[in-house]
């Protein structure tokens, strides 16, 4: 069973067909994502790590109770159960959008899977507003069918989104398995670096880069944590703010964290001191 799982994935993910449809709804999910308190609130910025896959729990768990009730409870649950039904609809609106900006900044295979994990997940939600609509117009035999072929493609868009996670790696911290080194290690001259210009560089096996900016040099881990961009290909504003070039994540040169989302962890910072008209860094807090 898990290959021919598997096997229905990678057809997904090579799809290119699918390419049609996928780039006009992230070109506008991104064009109305754009305002940076708007990606922030949806990425999950404010909260330290992705906030689709919190919210995602609250719908899932009000469907799969009501469920529940609906196969233990009968008549007498039947009640507790279109309330359920109806606060996992009001929960869908914020998980959804906080999905979409999400899945609007992945691309290719990802992307593809991510469009029909979305699709599912509105075939999910038409089939639960009309068994809350059959339950509260009297027909609850109709509404538990409807409730629990619902259910059903949710499990099935959930494992969509587990693969997206776990296999795909989406929303996991690009530099987590980074071992930084806590020696002072020589990287560059500092003559090598002009002002607000990045500069990649090695530091005992991981990549880091180096941003002179009025007049101090400041050290961040490379790849962006979001989804392992290159920071020194990215540009330095005039706040000291380094933004990746692939989704636009911004962090500060003084100490990695975040001012703009997609991305929701720190960059990891590094120590720096000038020795010798040479920059040498070491992994901040070492």
């Amino acid at each position: 069973m898990p290959q021919q799982i598997e096997h229905v994935i990678k057809d997904i993910e090579n799809r290119t067909a699918l390419d049609a449809l996928t780039g006009p709804v992230a070109g506008l999910v991104n064009k109305v994502t754009r305002p940076t308190a708007v990606k922030n609130a949806l990425s999950g910025t404010w909260l330290g790590h992705a906030l689709h896959p919190v919210l995602t729990d609250v719908p899932i768990g009000a469907w799969g109770m009501a469920t529940v009730l609906d196969l233990t409870a009968g008549e007498r649950g039947a009640v507790a159960a279109r309330k359920l039904v109806g606060f996992g609809l009001l929960a869908v609106v914020p998980t959804a959008a906080s999905g979409a900006s999400d899945w609007a900044d992945t691309i290719g295979g990802p992307q593809r899977v991510g469009l029909v994990h979305g699709m599912l997940n509105s075939a999910a939600t038409v089939l639960q507003a009309a068994s809350w609509v059959a339950r509260l117009t009297g027909r609850r035999r109709a509404g538990v069918v409807l409730s629990g072929v619902g259910l059903g493609l949710t499990g099935a868009s959930a494992y969509l989104g587990g693969h997206l996670s776990y296999v795909n790696g989406i929303g996991v911290n690009h530099t987590a398995f980074e071992e930084p080194t806590g020696k002072w290690t020589d990287v560059a001259a500092l003559t090598a670096l002009e002002e607000d210009k990045p500069l990649r560089v090695d530091a005992g096996g991981v990549p880091v880069v180096l941003v002179r900016h009025g007049g101090t040099v400041n050290a961040l881990s490379a790849n962006c944590t979001h989804a392992g961009g290159p920071l020194d290909e990215g540009e330095v504003d005039a706040d000291g703010c380094l933004h990746c070039p692939w989704h636009g994540s911004a962090f500060r040169l003084s100490d990695g964290e975040v001012t703009r989302g997609p991305a929701t962890v720190p960059q990891p910072d590094w120590d720096v001191k000038i020795s010798q008209e040479r920059v040498l860094v070491r992994a901040a807090n070492a």
